[in-house]
């Protein structure tokens, strides 16, 4: 139980209305999970206004409101703010004591590889001996107690309470995915983040922000708002990402691959067989948590594959080495951890290589198909799912991206499809979407063999696939059964045989 009146000194309170000195059970956001003696902050969310609900809200036992505007004929005391979202934020850190201030807190940003490289810094965390957290757009990760994820960054009073259960049982250190769509409805507006990090930028999501330069502005904001006390982690090789260096108050390190004028450097690359083996060379001497880096060398390997795994993996050394993680570490770490499903994910490797992957936006299949141009294979062969409900300009700038990359890799012909019985309603490919890929890749002069059902199109790959090639299966929605109906395909082929 919290005394109201105490609580509100969290945040800014423009008028007061029936203030009463109250004391409160909780604090609820969605009228449905009001209980008796919430606090209620009615929030504008992006399709419904939480004001509305008040009444309801009130009739389930909240006893105060916190609005941006008097709701009348409503009998309950109300407090005016500026902005709820920011109201809830505060009172929730506030309700809940502050936890993250009393954790280590890693905030990583990017448009491809915030979910890897996530997952990666927990798992050099947790092979040093720590009690970890983790928030993602998977899973919510209490030490050993793992909860699915609804939001890539929950709802900052949800936020704030998983935080408060982490702290209760003893996690020391919370490595947490931070999506633009959180920094922009202020879901981590309390959060005193230790270390940020920024990867990359690419376009996606920009319907929701507006413009690409709102997107960009809404992940800035995780580096520009961190402390003098923090450290930002930023990737030379992506402009955005580099822009910012000199943007923040934050003690900054940086990495790169093609950049050797930061702090650590990726060099001797060879992804030949598609997993990465390389060296980590500090450049700069930096000091962090009483340690001293001096310049010096170390050698890496990957089990997971890909280019952008290299780059997800910089950026997770970088963290591990900002938390006095010792180098064994790792580099062990690193050496066994397994990734996450259909992030460039080997499949298969039995003749042939089959690896799945998310190829969601430009950025995505770049860094995607930059990576079969280190590695040894015979033939390639691409099954892409068209992205369902997203529009002509994000279809556009996909099949744009594939092209480029099809020239450089000497590609003629691509496989595509629809995968109607494999999407719900929310992701069907439009015939509008179906032309403009089809446009794209008529004026480039590349063949297409467009299917309506994904378990045709992986098929078609899998007649043609030798020993020594490689398929890749590619997409979003429609392609995320891919790896199953692939597999399943094999067994039936293997099976057909032994009779």
């Amino acid at each position: 139980m919290t005394k109201l009146q105490e609580l509100l000194q969290a945040t800014t309170i423009i008028e007061p209305i029936h203030a009463e000195d109250l004391t409160i059970a909780g604090i609820s956001y969605h009228s449905q999970k009001v209980t008796q003696g919430d606090l209620f902050v009615c929030i504008t969310g992006y399709s419904t206004d939480g004001h509305k609900y008040l009444g309801d809200a009130v009739s389930r036992g909240a006893i105060a409101a916190i609005v941006e505007r008097v709701q009348p004929n409503i009998a309950v005391p109300q407090f005016v703010v500026p902005n709820s979202r920011i109201a809830l934020a505060q009172l929730a850190s506030a309700f809940y004591g502050h936890p993250s201030e009393q954790m280590k807190m890693i905030g990583i940003t990017a448009t491809n590889g915030k979910t890897s490289t996530t997952y990666m810094t927990n798992a050099i965390l947790e092979q040093h001996g720590l009690k970890t957290g983790m928030i993602g757009t998977v899973i919510i990760k209490i030490d050993d107690e793992r909860i699915p994820s609804e939001l890539t960054t929950p709802e900052s009073l949800d936020l704030q309470s998983y935080l408060k259960q982490m702290l209760d049982r003893g996690v020391s250190h919370v490595s947490m995915e931070v999506s633009s769509a959180a920094l922009e409805s202020h879901r981590v507006e309390t959060v005193g983040y230790d270390i940020v990090c920024f990867n990359n930028l690419s376009r996606e999501h920009i319907d929701s922000h507006g413009t690409f330069e709102q997107y960009f502005e809404a992940k800035a904001s995780l580096i520009r708002g961190a402390s003098e006390k923090s450290y930002a982690v930023l990737n030379l090789d992506d402009d955005y990402a580099a822009s910012l260096t000199t943007q923040t108050r934050a003690k900054v390190i940086t990495f790169g691959l093609k950049s050797a004028e930061g702090t650590l450097y990726c060099k001797n690359l060879d992804l030949s067989t598609g997993r990465a083996k390389f060296t980590v060379e500090i450049m700069k001497p930096f000091e962090a948590g009483g340690i001293q880096y001096s310049p010096s060398e170390f050698n890496v390997e990957l089990r997971i594959p890909g280019l952008h795994s290299v780059y997800n993996s910089m950026a997770a050394i970088a963290i591990a080495l900002l938390c006095g993680v010792p180098i064994a570490t790792i580099q062990e770490t690193l050496r066994t951890f397994g990734g996450v499903e259909r992030r460039f994910q080997f499949i298969h490797e039995d003749g042939f290589i089959m690896i799945d992957d998310h190829f969601a936006n430009p950025g995505n299949i770049d860094v995607t198909l930059e990576t079969l141009r280190y590695m040894d294979y015979e033939k390639f062969h691409l099954v892409y799912a068209i992205r369902g409900s997203r529009g002509p300009i994000i279809n556009r700038e996909n099949a744009e991206a594939i092209v480029k990359w099809m020239t450089k890799l000497e590609l003629h012909e691509i496989i595509a499809t629809r995968s109607q019985s494999h999407v719900n309603r929310h992701n069907i490919v439009t015939d509008e979407e179906v032309d403009v890929f089809m446009e794209v890749m008529n004026e480039a002069g590349i063949e297409v063999r467009l299917y309506a059902e994904l378990p045709d199109a992986i098929q078609d790959a899998l007649t043609k696939a030798d020993q020594g090639d490689l398929v890749l299966l590619a997409g979003c929605q429609g392609m995320d059964p891919g790896a199953e109906v692939a597999l399943g395909l094999l067994d039936q082929q293997t099976a057909n045989k032994d009779n």
